[in-house]
């Protein structure tokens, strides 16, 4: 009870930690529902405030003035300012935001001197800027609850204090010898030694008289200072603050966070010269630097000191799983290029230590950017499966190796505490093999970081016998430790697959679906821009904008954004976004389409149009062009790879599509010389041939298409969280509101259409499509969905085997078990996907493509889409409402590489472009082809530091060793090899001849390619 904060407080050593108290002179406050800047605040009118009112409501800003006089009495003392609310606080003095105030986070001072002097100031005015929302949002009785909107904030304490260093030093003495005599145990004879030091301290202690203190303190010392032998195991202690860039609280509370917990961080290290904090994702930099500019100026300076170290590399730390490659990529790029334009570096490790999972293609891009190291610690979250190791290398799906290190203490929120030191050594899975250990300290997730208590714990135990050594240093330091002996490290092969969370992969679908849309935008907006710029001299590559908006869509992939476990009002922002991305996309295509095509538009009864291709091959497809009269006209179109056709009529295809009814039984047949469908009465796929090879599809006594829905109700994580348990509650859907009709006879096109009731707040409207020459059969689907905890899927039972299905994933493809014989394996009940997914055995197989889905599994020979959840928390309104997406099934011959399902999932994808603008200078042209089908060209952009350079980037897709020919007819005067980060290496040049550009991949190998045009300005 000596240092209880509940017990004897009246005559403890707790209760001497406060001297002398002051209350302010005034206080007054100014109430507003917008975040405003100080400038602006300090001008409102400010009415009477006092210590126990409340304010609010929830995400509004209460502004305090708050006016100080100290005594004169208190020259020579430590001065506190004392905020204690339940809001977070940012002290602001001079113009300047100094600390930042929060109970949850144990910061409730503002340090005004530390040893008052008769000629400082004793009269000044502060304001505190207090935002209506804590550390962790303001959730309704549950912190992953929806905020409650009408939530107050009590402001509890306001006054001066004269702080005692000496008890808060003889207080953290205590604390820690007391931890050391609880964690050691019973067996361990440092434990006793730590007990009866305490016991001697409490002896000699008298709290009323603080010169016994210096006695007391020469007890701790002398046992903090009985240091460990050589091989005792290192413990980097790196400061850390861990803030969500939106999560529970939404994007511009954000803001301040950043602003609140770097500020403090500025304050620590003043006081502290060997602390170092470590501070990841260049958005939050740059909204500090736009907001907070003085603050930025500290920043800089203390990031040149080697003090504030910028890591990670990427623009937020986004999810692992759901974006795409060049999305992953454009993190980097934009990241690094941050990075090294403000601090005059790019970032050495990636950091992302709260992501839902990481991509097998993770290990090539962070090589591909000038990064070999990694560090995360989210898969000690798995439910079912301990992770092996804590350190170990890592590897991709292309051979691409990384040095990984999860803190054995599997937090990233440390406190400096005994408890937590003996834990990362414990759990260390790799003893023996490395002797390090990395410490991340500090409050996160809504931000708060390290406190001077958490550095004064640590000082006691950097090396004291018993305990692991334990010392401030930084990401270099660390992770060169563990390079000097790697010899004995093991290898991990594939992804990291978190066992936990894999709701995300379905949650909030518009946010899936504007992700996957925007990608589609900002890929076919370069590339016809990087076409208009290699043909008119006159165009302007509009690299500002799409800067910008690549941005946009980078901050949406953050790890609680587009994964969907965000509140309501993120998720209202993250559309905004996506709206944004769609109507300026659409601005910049149409102006990049013009000057590319040229001025000349179809006149009179002329009905020829323009149909432009962005993907690397040639597609011979059915598009849609609206009828002047309301309706549709069909044609069927050849357009060659990377260009465009001029279309004058419709082609004719050597079959065309036939849609019959069945009388007898109400079903409906289609077929268009490819596969043969058959559809009962439900819209169910009854049968599937290829009907070259007259081989069904579906399996026996089973139909495709098949509605199902479960509950949903996990564990805890809400928006996160299936559980493995939800399997068992599975009810097919199979209310009946309207039979299959035809609505279209076939043609170019059949068309059926048919809808379902889910339950009486909820339906399905659905329209199967068939086309002429295309392999797989479309399902345009409609939901209108108003469930609560309920999970809707849809399933394809194939008749076909396999022990493992293929998912594709960035840049490439990985193969996941079908079967559950292993713990590993069941728990990959629920896993992620991008474009298709495929089951395969020797000579057939069938594969399920999508236009905006993720979340998917293959269970035996039944392939499963996720398509909608009903989650609760922390969105009520999660994804009720309209839907609309597109998912298809494809039956090939022979292995899906060659069976052409890639590129088919593409087409699905990369809808073609059409225009009333005719060239007058080709009727057909093709900027870019590959030789080899394997290789795909994914991305044709400017460089980022020259205007007449083209960078492509290319991946080898089989998983296959491919040499090919990059043909192009732009007049390419130079191909040099570069990294992702557009660095060109100038020893690999490459030849270009009349064929084009000869290339070598590796199975799954990224590569960046740099043309430099032959521009007629530029030339």
């Amino acid at each position: 009870k000596f240092i209880s904060e509940v017990y004897f407080t009246d005559c403890n050593l707790r209760g001497r930690l406060f001297g002398s108290t002051c209350p302010v002179d005034t206080l007054s406050y100014f109430l507003t529902p917008q975040r405003i800047p100080y400038e602006r605040a300090i001008e409102q009118e400010f009415k009477p405030a006092n210590v126990g009112d409340s304010y609010g409501p929830t995400w509004w800003t209460c502004w305090f003035r708050v006016k100080l006089s100290i005594p004169n009495n208190w020259i020579g003392k430590e001065i506190h300012f004392l905020w204690e609310s339940d809001g977070e606080g940012l002290v602001w003095r001079d113009g300047q935001p100094v600390q930042g105030l929060t109970k949850e986070g144990e910061k409730t001072s503002y340090i005004l001197t530390d040893s008052l002097k008769m000629q400082e100031p004793h009269s000044l005015t502060l304001y505190v800027e207090m935002a209506c929302s804590g550390l962790s949002g303001a959730g309704n009785r549950c912190m992953i609850a929806p905020p409650d909107p009408d939530r107050k904030f009590v402001l509890q304490r306001a006054e001066l204090v004269v702080f005692n260093r000496d008890v808060h030093e003889l207080l953290v003495d205590f604390e820690t010898l007391l931890d050391i005599a609880k964690f050691l145990g019973e067996e361990n004879q440092r434990s006793f030694q730590a007990l009866y030091v305490a016991n001697q301290m409490v002896n000699i202690c008298d709290v009323t008289d603080p010169s016994t203190f210096p006695k007391v303190r020469q007890l701790s010392s002398s046992f903090f200072s009985q240091k460990n032998g050589d091989s005792q195991h290192l413990i980097h202690a790196l400061g850390h603050c861990h803030i969500d860039s939106a999560w529970l609280w939404p994007y511009e509370e954000t803001i301040r966070k950043c602003a609140r917990s770097w500020v403090t961080v500025i304050h620590l290290m003043e006081k502290n010269p060997d602390f170092k904090f470590l501070c990841s994702q260049a958005q939050q930099f740059e909204w500090v630097k736009n907001w907070y500019p003085g603050l930025y100026s500290q920043i800089q300076y203390y990031v040149k000191r080697g003090q504030f170290i910028p890591v990670g590399g990427t623009w937020v730390e986004m999810d692992g799983n759901l974006p795409s490659g060049e999305s992953m990529v454009r993190q980097f790029l934009q990241g690094q290029r941050f990075f090294q334009q403000e601090f005059g570096k790019p970032c050495t490790e990636f950091w992302l230590p709260d992501t839902f999972g990481y991509s097998a293609q993770l290990p090539q891009l962070m090589c591909g950017s000038g990064i070999q190291r990694f560090l995360t610690q989210k898969l000690s979250w798995s439910l079912v499966n301990s992770f092996p190791h804590h350190t170990f290398f890592w590897e991709g799906i292309d051979g691409s190796r990384v040095l990984t290190h999860f803190p054995p203490g599997n937090s990233y929120e440390m406190k400096g505490q005994v408890e937590e030191l003996l834990k990362t050594l414990k759990n260390n899975k790799d003893k023996g093999r490395v002797n390090h250990s990395a410490y991340l300290f500090g409050f996160g997730d809504g931000g708060g970081g390290p406190t001077q208590k958490m550095l004064d714990r640590m000082k006691r135990m950097t090396d004291t016998d018993g305990l692991p050594r334990i010392q401030q240093s930084n990401p270099e330091l660390f992770f060169s430790s563990l390079e000097k002996d790697m010899k004995q490290l093991c290898t991990w092969i594939g992804e990291l697959f978190l066992e936990l969370h894999n709701g995300t992969y379905t949650t909030q679908a518009q946010i899936k679906k504007g992700n996957r849309e925007c990608e589609q935008i900002l890929h076919d907006v370069e590339i016809i821009s990087s076409l208009a710029l290699s043909q008119k001299s006159g165009f302007q590559y509009p690299s500002a904008r799409l800067q910008k908006l690549w941005r946009l869509l980078l901050l949406n992939q953050f790890h609680d954004v587009v994964p969907g476990s965000c509140i309501q009002s993120v998720v209202e922002d993250a559309l905004k976004y996506y709206e944004d991305i769609r109507t300026t996309g659409a601005l910049l295509l149409n102006e990049a389409l013009k000057s590319l095509l040229g001025e000349v538009s179809v006149m009179g009864t002329d009905k020829s149009f323009t149909v432009l291709n962005t993907l690397s091959w040639e597609r011979t497809e059915v598009i849609s062009r609206a009828d002047p009269a309301g309706g549709e006209i069909l044609a069927l179109v050849k357009v060659p790879s990377m260009g465009f056709t001029t279309v004058v009529e419709s082609l004719t295809p050597h079959h065309l599509v036939t849609v019959t009814s069945q009388a007898e039984d109400g079903s409906v047949i289609m077929e268009n010389g490819i596969i043969k469908v058959q559809l009962n009465p439900m819209g169910h796929v009854t049968s599937l041939q290829l009907l070259d090879s007259e081989r069904e599809t579906i399996s026996s006594d089973s139909h495709g298409n098949q509605f199902v829905i479960f509950d949903d109700i996990p564990l805890y994580w809400d928006a996160w969280d299936v559980m493995d348990y939800h399997l068992e509650t599975r009810k097919p859907i199979t209310t009946l509101l309207s039979p299959v009709e035809i609505i279209s006879t076939g043609g170019l096109r059949g068309a059926v259409k048919f809808s379902m009731r889910i339950s009486e707040k909820s339906l399905i409207t659905q329209e199967i499509v068939l086309d002429a020459l295309c392999p797989y059969l479309q399902f345009h689907t409609e939901v209108e969905w108003n469930e609560a905890h309920k999970f809707l899927k849809v399933e394809f039972p194939m008749r076909v085997r396999n022990m493992n299905a293929t998912y594709e994933i960035q840049f490439g493809h990985l193969q996941r078990p079908t079967h559950w014989n292993t713990s590993w394996d069941w728990a990959r009940f629920e896993v992620w996907g991008h474009k298709w997914m495929d089951l395969s055995e020797h000579g057939f197989g069938v594969a399920l493509l999508n236009n905006c889905k993720y979340g998917c599994s293959v269970h035996q020979n039944v392939m499963t889409l996720s398509l909608l959840r009903a989650p609760k928390m922390p969105d009520a309104t999660a994804d009720i409402g309209h839907h609309r997406f597109t998912y298809a099934v494809m039956p090939h011959a022979g292995c899906f590489q060659d069976g052409g399902v890639i590129q088919s999932a593409h087409n699905l994808n990369f809808p073609l472009h059409t225009s009333d603008t005719i060239s007058s200078q080709h009727k057909v042209w093709s900027a870019f082809s590959v030789q080899s089908p394997a290789v795909i060209l994914t991305t044709i952009k400017q460089a980022e530091d020259r205007s007449d350079v083209l960078v492509l980037r290319l991946y080898e897709s089989h998983g296959s060793t491919v040499d090919t020919w990059l043909c192009s007819s732009l007049p390419v005067k130079e191909a040099i090899l570069c990294n992702l980060l557009e660095e060109p290496d100038h020893s690999q040049s490459l030849l270009v001849t009349d064929a084009g550009v000869r290339l070598s991949f590796a199975p799954f190998h990224v590569l960046s390619v740099m043309l430099v045009l032959q521009l007629p300005d530029l030339d």
